[in-house]
Parts: structure tokens; sequence; C-alpha cells
């Protein structure tokens, strides 16, 4: 099975997301933030994160950048409604995707789906 990491400050979002993602079958652990998602990653091995990129502290491409010193086979995907923020000093991981909001889930599912060459996203 697929895990996946996803970080988001938002608690609705967080848990909309969370909700569709396990409804496809991906098993999904969810932080608050990019600082409470590091224990996670150091103790778990997950194939993607996907994370929102701005959020308070640390932020997602921080996030990432971090992650891929634990896990650097590990897929990023960001969810944000600031899509140029993604592409600042070219510091995203080169095998990061972006999907900017708003967003329908079926997109969400799907561009997840496509990463792992898996399913499909008609039942949302």
């Amino acid at each position: 099975m697929i895990r996946i990491l996803l970080a988001e400050d938002d608690m609705s979002m967080r848990e909309y997301l969370k909700r569709a993602l396990e409804r496809t079958g991906y098993a999904v652990d969810t932080a608050d933030s990019g600082i409470s998602a590091l224990p996670l990653l150091e103790k778990n091995t997950y194939d993607l994160l996907l994370t929102d990129i701005v959020m308070p502290g640390m932020d997602g491409i921080e996030l990432a950048q971090e992650a891929a010193k634990i896990a650097s086979d590990m897929r990023v995907m960001f969810i944000t409604g600031f899509a140029a923020v993604a592409l600042k000093n070219n510091k995203t991981p080169p095998n990061a995707k972006v999907l900017s909001k708003p967003f329908h889930l079926r997109d969400l599912v799907l561009e997840v789906d496509r990463m792992f060459e898996v399913g499909d996203a008609s039942g949302l």
C-alpha cells in the first residue's frame, strides 16, 4: 500500500484531503506543520510527501528539502494557492509536482495516481 505523509496547517483541509486519499486506497498520516512532520519522516517510510507550501514555522519547501535528506527517493507534491512561490530560487526538488488551489479532489487523486501509475479516481 502506498503511504502518504500529508502536511497541511489548515485542519479542515487536512482532514478533507486525508479522507479523500484514504477512500481511494492510500494510507495517510497527517501533520499540522512542517516541524511536526519531521519526526514522522524519521520514524516511518513514506512514498509521497504531500505538503502545503505556505505554513508557519517551516514551509513546505523547507520540509521537502529536509525530507530529501531523510528519504531521497520519496516523491513530493506541493499543494498551494501560491504556485509562483514554489518556483522561488529553484529550491523545489526536481521530482516534485505542484497542484494549485483550488482543485477538485478528483484532480488530486489523479495526480497521485499518475505519480504511482495506479487506479482511477472516477469514484470521486
